[in-house]
């Protein structure tokens, strides 16, 4: 089984992606508020309140089992189903709903700024995120209550959506960049998860159009 990060480096972590997002709004002159933060931190609390099971994927998630820092522009969570989401709630939050899409709910956090440079947070349900979210496991980071994917999990719904052809091959190598790093990180997981370096050789090779 892979040797898991403590919690002490989840923190750790997730405090370097805050700065480095901090960096990056300074150089675009964002207003201060709007920020991954502040959006994380309103989310989890609503979702801890509504009572809703969901898992933290994506960028965020990846950050948290991996040591390079890194930051990302937005915030993934996983959902058993679109029924668990808190529309109601999210909107009298201040959240703005802007469409269902392919394999996406996609929303933006409140804010000053103009839309696009607020943070955008994507929910998730396919057959693979009920699974996801049923074994996410709870961590109080940096004064939140986060439910973050597993790690087999997590390398699964990247490698699911690095595979998927509509999706535009930058993202796709984006996201088997991801799962890459995640396998040298934690080599232990290639037993876990049968014929996942195949499977992402074979994501490159159609990438490359061979």
């Amino acid at each position: 089984m892979a040797q898991l990060p403590t919690v002490a480096q989840f923190q750790a972590r997730l405090r370097d992606s805050f700065a480095l997002d901090e960096q990056w709004g300074l150089t675009m002159g964002l207003p201060d508020g709007d920020t991954k933060e502040a959006a994380l931190r309103q989310l989890a609390d609503l979702l801890e309140k509504e009572r809703v099971r969901y898992a933290v994927i994506g960028g965020i998630a990846v950050q948290l089992y991996t040591e390079e820092p890194r930051t990302t522009r937005d915030i993934d969570v996983a959902l058993a189903s679109y029924q668990d989401l808190p529309r109601i709630a999210l909107e009298l939050a201040g959240f703005e709903h802007e469409g269902r899409f392919d394999h996406s709910d996609n929303w933006r956090a409140p804010g000053s700024a103009p839309r696009k440079q607020r943070t955008a947070i994507q929910f998730m349900a396919d057959q693979l995120t009920p699974g996801s979210v049923e074994r996410a496991q709870t961590f109080e980071l940096l004064g939140m209550r986060l439910r973050v994917a597993k790690l087999p999990d997590l390398v699964l719904l990247k490698l699911e959506a690095a595979e998927e052809p509509r999706r535009r091959p930058s993202k796709r190598r984006s996201d088997a960049a991801d799962v890459s790093r995640l396998l040298e990180e934690h080599p232990d997981l290639e037993q876990e998860l049968p014929g996942v370096r195949e499977r992402l050789a074979h994501v490159d090779d159609t990438i490359r159009g061979k």
